[in-house]
Order: structure tokens, then C-alpha cells, then sequence
């Protein structure tokens, strides 16, 4: 990570971050430390975050990182630039509005009717003007808190974040639906990253996952992490999941920076080779489903990581990751395609033992349809809608057309996708 420097009037900074599939190993891979494949894909959110004339010195602060709300642990930020005190008209909480003069940050969305306004207040951004403070929070929660999460790296070093506006741009999205492609783990990241830039602050890759990592386990912590993992890195990775409550806790107590620096039990993440001949289809059933609602319903079901089914699904799992990624890199692509089905035949028995719904009439006609020609199908992520995966031989043209009409004909959506490519490392600057 990069020294923060002066942040020039009127800048303009511009990330973006990938989308991403499960490839294997969902739902175990919710449980720190179990692995699963995903793929970054080349549809992207995009984040442009933009000074005013005045954004050097900045209006906006923070009241400490000991503040209420605030990552950081106790004490008063020390070195140049002391975070003020906000305003005294602030109310009390983060979910108020503020009726002081000027934003601090203005947030826009090409997936919400207007731009909203915000101003600091102990650490947290509150609703500037009048409005719903709570509901504007929950429309943008990921964009607020990744901009909060890099504000209190920040106090901790005595700065401030200037006065600034973000913009975002979807394109995983269609007509306001989301195609399942891991939308909030990708804003999460590209806001990050550019807040970040914008600042002065050039992240590595794990620290773009690590800061985001903290920003999004602040609104669901029983989030495993691998969209964030994956749009950070890019390409095709093996992923663990760090133990999240330690992670939050740690940045409690001694801050975001020896938080970020720190050994995160149970993480890990590996890059990975494409596979050399096969080509990777997505098909999107046009039924958009809550991810955290599916594992909420795991747990409810009798899924709980202490059952039965549930630990026999999980080693299965990990038993299936580790043999596809051991196939990915040894360029095995019969042995990947192979571990591919064993993973839809796991998934299967998982629901057909807890009633979860992962397979929807639609996820059950993409899988048919693929293994009608000789690919390897499953569903991508929860299921229960949003996407589902096949691998087919790349050379195999007419195999891939046929799939493509028998989904459309059972009304599973051909989405045009392709992998994205990783995500080179920046230099950092002298």
C-alpha cells in the first residue's frame, strides 16, 4: 500500500471490477477455511469518484477512529491533518439525516432514480437534506460502507476524506435484475479502490479484498468473500474464507491497518490456469435470488455446519475443489469436467436433504441440456435461480449452438460472458 499523497483539486479517478461465477465448492465454502473455484467474468461495475474545486482541503471528518460506528480501535488519529469534529447539528446515530450546509460525499447509481448526499458524522456517513436516512442506506449499503472502511484507514492516520462524489455503473444488471454475477461484491470493490485512489492510497489486490472484505462483513458477516476474492484478482482462483468475526473484531481493536497487515485465520487465495480446451457457457434463468437468503435458508433447514448432512456435503466438497484445482493445473481438462459433475451431484444431494430449492426447474433443464452434448453443468452460486455454469469442449461449435437454443427454448437466457482476465498488480509509485 502506498503512502497517501495530496489529493488534487477537481481529480478524477476511474475503477472497475469484475463480476464473478462459482465454478465449485458453494456452501461449504461459507465456513472459514473450505475452498471453492470461482471465476471473475467480463462484466463489469465501474466506480468514478470526482473531486470539487475545494476537495483539497476538504469539509468532511471524522470525530476519531474510537468514534461510535468506526472500524478503528481507540485512541486519536496522530501525524498531519487531525480529522475536526463534525458539525454539532449532526443527530445522533448513522442512520439520521443532516441539515448542515454542503455534502462531504455525493453518491450516484445508474440503479437508483437520484444522486443522494451525505455528510460525516463519528466515523459513519448520515443522510444530507431530508429523506429516509435508513432507506437511502440500504439502497447504496455496499458503496456507503466501502467509502466509511477506507475513510477510517484514513482517521487512523490523521487524514481526511475530501469532499467527493461517486458515481456507479452497472453492467450486471439488466433492467434494474441482477443476473447473479456477484453485483455487491464487485461495487465493493471498484468503490474501494477508487475512494482509495482518490485519496492518494494505491491498494495490491489483497488489500483492494481485504478492505472490502471489511466494509462488506460489516452488513453480512456470514458472507464467505469469494465475489470480493474474485473481483479483486480477477481470472480463475481457489478460495478459502477468512473466520469473519475475527476479522472484525481485530479491526475493532487495533484498526484497519495492522488489520489489513495482519494473518486472517482460515484465508486463502490461490490463482489458478484456465482450462486450455474447454469453454465456459452461462445461463441465466431470469429468476433473481438473495444469496444471503439461501444460506439464512441452509441454516433454518437443518444445515447447520454441526449436522450430518451438512459435514458429509462439506468434506465432499473440499475432497471435489481440491481434485478440479489440482485438474486446472495440470491442464487435465477431463479430470476438471469430471469434479464439475461430482459438484452438481453434491449439490443435489445437499438439497434433496435439506429442501433448500437450489435446483429450480430451469437450473435442471440448463444441467440436461449441456449433458445432452457431453459438458460438464451445474448451478452457479446458491442457486434457486440467478445463473448456472457449463464447461464444454471449446472446439465443439455445433454443441455449443444446440445448448444455446435448448436453453433459450426452456427459457434459461444464453448470457454473452466470458472470463475476465487477472488483474495485473499495480506498481507502486516512488
Amino acid at each position: 500500500m502506498t503512502a497517501p499523497a495530496e489529493v488534487a483539486a477537481a481529480r478524477t479517478v476511474v475503477r472497475r471490477a469484475p463480476g464473478k461465477l462459482f465454478v465449485a465448492g458453494e456452501y461449504a465454502v461459507v465456513d472459514a477455511g473450505n475452498p471453492a473455484i470461482l471465476v471473475a467474468v467480463d462484466r463489469y461495475i465501474t466506480v468514478t469518484v470526482t473531486g470539487t474545486p475545494d476537495s483539497r482541503g476538504g469539509s468532511g471528518g471524522f470525530s476519531g477512529p474510537g468514534a461510535p460506528g468506526d472500524l478503528g480501535g481507540s485512541g486519536t488519529p496522530s501525524g498531519p491533518g487531525t480529522a475536526h469534529t463534525p458539525h454539532q447539528s449532526h443527530s445522533p446515530g448513522p442512520f439520521t439525516t443532516d441539515r448542515s450546509p454542503t455534502p462531504d460525499v455525493t453518491i450516484s447509481s445508474d440503479l437508483t432514480p437520484h444522486p443522494t448526499a451525505w455528510r460525516w458524522h463519528k466515523g459513519r456517513l448520515v443522510l444530507h437534506g431530508p429523506g429516509d436516512g435508513a432507506q437511502a442506506r440500504a439502497g447504496l449499503a455496499h458503496v456507503v460502507g466501502a467509502v466509511e472502511t477506507v475513510g477510517a484507514l484514513l482517521a487512523e492516520r490523521g487524514l481526511r476524506v475530501p469532499e467527493l462524489g461517486v458515481a456507479v455503473s452497472s453492467r450486471l444488471h439488466e433492467g434494474g435484475r441482477k443476473y447473479g454475477l456477484g453485483s455487491s461484491g464487485a461495487v465493493t470493490v471498484a468503490a474501494v479502490d477508487a475512494v482509495a485512489a482518490f485519496c492518494g492510497v494505491e491498494l495490491s489486490a489483497g488489500e483492494r479484498y481485504r478492505l472490502a472484505m471489511l466494509a462488506s462483513a460489516r452488513i453480512d458477516p456470514k458472507g464467505s468473500g469469494g465475489d470480493l476474492a474474485a473481483s479483486a484478482w480477477g481470472g480463475w482462483i481457489l478460495y478459502r474464507a477468512p473466520e469473519r468475526d475475527f476479522v472484525l473484531d481485530l479491526a475493532r481493536r487495533v484498526g484497519i491497518a495492522r488489520t489489513l497487515a495482519a494473518p486472517w485465520p482460515g484465508h486463502e487465495v490461490r490463482r489458478l490456469p484456465p482450462p486450455a480446451g474447454l469453454r465456459l457457457e452461462v445461463g441465466w434463468t431470469g429468476e433473481p435470488v438473495s444469496t444471503a437468503s439461501q444460506v439464512a435458508g441452509l441454516q433454518r433447514r437443518g444445515g447447520r455446519p454441526d449436522t450430518a448432512a451438512r459435514r458429509r456435503f462439506t468434506e465432499a466438497s473440499n475432497r471435489l475443489v481440491e481434485a478440479a484445482a489440482g485438474a486446472l493445473e495440470r491442464g487435465d481438462d477431463a479430470g476438471l469436467l469430471a469434479q464439475i459433475r461430482t459438484a452438481q451431484a453434491e449439490l443435489a444431494r445437499l438439497d434433496e436433504a435439506v429442501g433448500l430449492g437450489i435446483f429450480t426447474p430451469r437450473l435442471r433443464r440448463l444441467c440436461e441440456a449441456a449433458e445432452a452434448v457431453g459438458a460438464a453443468a451445474k448451478p452457479s452460486g446458491a442457486g434457486g435461480g440467478d445463473c448456472g455454469i457449463a464447461l464444454l469442449d471449446a472446439a465443439a461449435s455445433r454443441h455449443i449452438c444446440q445448448v444455446r437454443r435448448h436453453w433459450t427454448a426452456a427459457g434459461v437466457h444464453p448470457l454473452p460472458v466470458r472470463p475476465a482476465a487477472q488483474r495485473p498488480e499495480r506498481t507502486p509509485q516512488p
